[in-house]
């Protein structure tokens, strides 16, 4: 395998291991000895790739992100469709099972506190809160006026961000996160039925 295979390989591996430490021990206790023991190499290993644990977690939450960014473009990949087909696509790729597993709701809570305090991983809630604000408003803005359309897409991402942590925290989060995943799309039907949008165009 060439090098640079090598090198992607164990980034994954290390931010796999990420994932699972900040699940088992939160993102406060998580440190360069418990990530290199779950990933199986060396401490030293963190620096080279990533300058030390800060650049681990921030690529860590890139991926989150990127996988967000990954299930959206699968789902709306089958060609064209209604802005409503579209609105679903976007609730649907928020809670994916991915994003429903332990060690990505364990670090996204993490992430969400953090990120008070910390402007690299501001800068990252950041992208991430106007990345979801740009799909929903695009996909609202071709049935709304674009007053219209900010606002559905202020409510619609609230409501998505506002169920998925309720669920995160649940003591029974699958059935909680299934029940979100529908109670965000009936609200982006009443939408639309309230504005006269027709949601099967």
């Amino acid at each position: 395998m060439p090098i640079v295979g090598i090198q992607e390989t164990r980034k994954q591996q290390l931010i796999e291991a990420t994932l699972a430490s900040v699940a088992e021990y939160g993102l406060q206790n998580t440190t360069i000895n418990s990530i290199s023991r779950l990933a199986g190499m060396s401490s030293g290993i963190i620096s080279h790739y990533f300058g030390g644990k800060q650049g681990l977690i921030e690529a860590t939450v890139k991926q989150l992100l990127e996988e967000l960014k990954r299930a959206l473009l699968a789902k709306t990949a089958g060609g064209p469709m209604s802005p409503r087909q579209r609105l679903m696509m976007i609730v649907e790729a928020n809670f994916t099972e991915f994003q429903r597993s332990r060690p990505a709701t364990k670090t996204w809570l993490s992430f969400w506190a953090q990120a008070m305090h910390d402007p690299g991983l501001a800068r990252l809630q950041h992208i991430n809160n106007q990345r979801l604000l740009s799909n929903l408003r695009y996909s609202f803005r071709r049935v709304m006026t674009p007053d219209q359309a900010a606002d559905a897409a202020r409510q619609t991402a609230a409501l998505i961000d506002g169920f998925w942590l309720r669920s995160a925290l649940s003591e029974s989060p699958e059935a909680d996160f299934r029940h979100a995943e529908a109670l965000c799309k009936t609200f982006i039907d009443n939408l639309l039925q309230h504005d006269g949008v027709n949601a099967c165009h």
